[in-house]
C-alpha cells in the first residue's frame, strides 16, 4: 500500500495511527501541503480533491477521505477491531468520531484558513480567535459527551480504543498546538493522555513523523 500523508495533516494522522494499531506497513509518500505539492498534477490524479490523506492498494485502488478508509481497514483486517461490538455502541463511537471528523475539523483546515486570511482579508488575532471558538466548541461537545456517560471508560467508548479516539486525539493535539487551556474539558483531556500513551498513537503524532520540520520534532 502507499499512504499519501503530510506531518501535519489531522486526517492523515488518524490513518497513521489506525494502520499502527493494525500493524499493516505501508509506503509513506509525503504531499507537503505548505509547499502546494496537494495541487500538483501528479496528486491531483491520485485525489482529484486535492486533500490528504489517500490510500493506494497494490491493486490501484484509490481510497480517499479518512474515516472511510478507517472502516475499509477495519473491515478488510478486522483484528484489532476500531469500532464495538455491538450496534449501538458503534453509532456512538462513530457519532463522537464524526463530532470531530465533520463538525469540528473542517473549520481548522489549511484552505478555510487561507481563505479567511487570503480572500476575506482576516488578520492573525481575528484569525486565532476564529480558530480558538471552533476548537473550543468542539471540546466542549466533547466533553459533554464522554463526562458522566456509563459507555465512557479508560477511552471515549469501553476500554479499548476505537475510532472515536483516534479523531479526539487529533483534536486535542490541534488545540495543544494552538496552546488552548484543556483544563475545562478533564474527561476529555483524561481519554486522550490515555490514548497517547500508546505506541500505535504516540508514533503517529505529527510531531515524530520523519518529514516533521527538525526544529519541531519531538526530542
Amino acid at each position: 500500500m502507499q499512504f499519501f500523508s503530510f506531518w501535519r495533516s489531522l486526517a492523515s494522522f488518524r490513518v497513521r495511527i489506525a494502520l499502527n494499531l493494525k500493524g499493516l506497513p505501508v509506503e509513506v509518500i509525503p504531499v507537503d501541503i505548505d509547499a502546494g505539492a496537494h495541487r500538483n498534477d501528479a496528486y491531483r490524479k491520485i485525489n482529484p480533491q486535492m486533500a490528504l490523506p489517500a490510500l493506494v492498494e497494490d491493486d490501484g485502488t484509490t481510497l480517499f477521505q479518512s474515516l472511510a478508509i478507517l472502516e475499509y481497514l477495519d473491515e478488510k483486517h478486522p483484528s484489532p477491531p476500531l469500532l464495538p461490538a455491538d450496534i449501538k455502541g458503534r453509532a456512538r463511537a462513530r457519532g463522537i468520531a464524526l463530532m470531530v471528523a465533520c463538525e469540528g475539523h473542517p473549520l481548522l483546515t489549511p484552505r478555510v484558513r487561507r481563505y479567511l486570511t487570503g480572500t476575506l482579508n482576516l488578520d492573525q488575532p481575528r484569525l486565532q480567535a476564529w480558530l480558538t471558538h471552533w476548537t473550543t466548541e468542539t471540546l466542549a461537545a466533547l466533553e459533554a459527551r464522554l463526562s458522566g456517560d456509563a459507555e465512557t471508560g479508560r477511552f471515549c467508548h469501553g476500554d479499548v480504543p476505537t475510532m472515536a479516539d483516534i479523531c479526539l486525539a487529533g483534536h486535542v493535539t490541534f488545540a495543544l498546538m494552538q496552546q488552548i487551556d484543556l483544563a475545562p474539558y478533564p474527561t476529555v483531556k483524561r481519554v486522550f493522555d490515555t490514548a497517547m500513551a500508546l505506541p500505535a498513537f504516540a508514533a503517529a503524532h505529527p510531531l515524530a513523523q520523519p518529514e516533521t520540520p527538525e526544529g519541531m520534532r519531538r526530542k
